[in-house]
């Protein structure tokens, strides 16, 4: 049986795993695949009126086919600023702006260009991972000090530590599952 405030600390960890893995999910959004989603635009601020704001408040992003992305701005008159945005967020689209609404069109990706992409994901991957393992190894270190300083058996020690570890286990697979489907993703023709 884990001591209550060993079991805190293993708690926290976990959180702070599942932080890692939901930066993971977010991050492979915004990496393209051979498909256009919306969500690949979400990351973009355009300057309006002096401020940054989000593209997703200045315009309806949809896409109605599978190679096309469409901007539709509430107001008309950020149309440019928009453009502007979208081919500085280096994503490397070329938005058609013909005055009424922005098209997108993805072109097929070449086989290099994939490569780059997955070499993207793994890295990403890799973050994710890091931080898993940091939040282990901080749960860890914490562990031992709590049982030093409580003067907690030496078994409640070993036990936390093994359930950090299954946590660590458990949440670095969730990310290899994620690369997996990322990189199958874009891999795919």
């Amino acid at each position: 049986m884990i001591p209550e405030e060993l079991q805190l600390i293993i708690e926290e960890a976990k959180e702070k795993m599942v932080e890692a893995v939901a930066y993971c999910k977010k991050e492979f959004s915004h990496i393209r695949a051979g498909k256009a989603s919306p969500a690949l635009l979400d990351h973009i601020k355009v300057d309006y009126y002096g401020s940054q704001t989000p593209l997703n408040q200045l315009a309806t992003v949809s896409a109605p086919e599978a190679r096309l992305i469409t901007v539709q701005p509430y107001d008309k008159s950020v149309l440019g600023d928009i453009e502007k945005a979208i081919m500085a967020s280096n994503l490397g689209l070329n938005p058609n702006n013909d005055g009424t609404i922005i098209r997108i069109p993805f072109p097929m990706l070449s086989e290099e260009r994939r490569r780059e992409l997955v070499k993207k994901a793994k890295e990403v991957a890799e973050q994710g991972r890091i931080s898993i393992r940091n939040a282990r190894r901080d749960a860890n270190d914490e562990i031992k000090k709590t049982v030093q300083n409580e003067s907690l058996p030496e078994d409640s020690r070993y036990e936390a530590e093994e359930e950090v570890q299954k946590l660590t286990d458990k949440y670095i697979g969730k990310i290899d599952e994620l690369l997996e489907v990322k990189e199958s993703d874009i891999m795919t023709v």
